[in-house]
């Protein structure tokens, strides 16, 4: 079966490397707002008996919902035997219970949605909380894909004597992962209680580390507070300037400039969300997925 790719706007330059990286066909369609905001599309491509890849990530996705629906239904329409949904970026898996009474389980919602339209789903290192997995929630096939051995790689292709950093006790099996993969130590910074009100934050076993660089590793950086806190904790311990490294560039707001500017030596993420940060290019890791998903997965669920 022929593969056909369509970037939604914003992802065309991922759609290029994989459409190069697979042989596929990069698809045209015509994707674009009404004065009064509602979306036109037009499907210029021949999908006609072929595997439809949507290429879109998912931060900041309420505006991008519905054109990707829309495409969808287009696409399946106009003839193609299934549509695969590479999101990148997967976004609404923070609320995944009821916290508060009249709160809605949005994430619940999402999947239900995206699974509506998409035949199969492929992202990366989704945020899962209480979820343990992906298929708990989505009624599609759906793969997931790490982005550890890339960011590792990057380490050591690129930093000096490194010495991995998790900011608390929750990072620890993510930086280990990466740190595995890197050959090189990391270490966990420790909260202590002093108080209701006064927590004090060391850095373990700082004095075997000074001559190390230390890398600040998440997979999500979005308000970039905890990697700004972080870094005051290390420039008090006397560590050099860190490297921040992320899977996802969502940062909010003012994020990036203010994490610039606690003087860190260099913010490096990977391209699941175009951001100028990006320096780690993770598109083999779908080309798999893409390649040998077929219809039928979906038919014998």
């Amino acid at each position: 079966m022929d593969t056909i790719l369509f970037p939604l706007p914003g992802n065309e330059r991922l759609t290029e490397l994989l459409a190069q990286k697979l042989n596929a066909e990069y698809g045209s369609a015509t994707i674009r707002q009404f004065p009064d905001g509602e979306t036109y599309l037009r499907m210029i491509s021949d999908v006609t008996g072929k595997k439809v890849v949507l290429v879109s990530t998912l931060d900041r996705p309420d505006a991008k919902l519905l054109p990707l629906y829309f495409l969808s239904k287009l696409a399946k329409e106009q003839g193609a035997v299934c549509t695969c949904l590479l999101a990148p970026y997967l976004a609404y898996m923070r609320q995944d219970k009821i916290f508060l009474e009249g709160e809605g389980v949005t994430s619940s919602y999402f999947a239900r949605l995206i699974s509506d339209f998409a035949d199969s789903l492929l992202t990366v290192d989704p945020h899962l909380h209480r979820i343990p997995t992906l298929e708990a929630v989505y009624d599609i096939p759906t793969r997931v894909v790490h982005a550890a051995g890339h960011l590792a790689q990057w380490i050591k292709d690129n930093v000096t004597s490194p010495v991995l950093i998790g900011p608390d006790s929750e990072s620890a099996q993510w930086v280990s992962a990466v740190a595995g993969q890197a050959n090189a130590p990391f270490i966990v910074l420790e909260k202590v209680r002093r108080g209701d009100r006064r927590v004090e934050v060391s850095v373990p076993e700082v004095e075997h580390y000074h001559d190390h660089t230390p890398v600040l590793v998440d997979d999500i950086i979005s308000t970039a507070r905890t990697m700004i806190e972080t870094v005051g904790h290390l420039k008090k311990a006397g560590m050099k300037a860190p490297v921040c490294m992320g899977v996802h560039a969502v940062f909010a707001g003012n994020a990036y400039q203010d994490l610039l500017e606690t003087g860190v030596a260099r913010v490096v993420t990977s391209n699941t969300i175009p951001h100028e940060s990006n320096g780690i290019d993770l598109s083999d890791l779908y080309i798999d997925f893409i390649r040998h998903f077929e219809k039928t997965e979906v038919e014998d669920q």
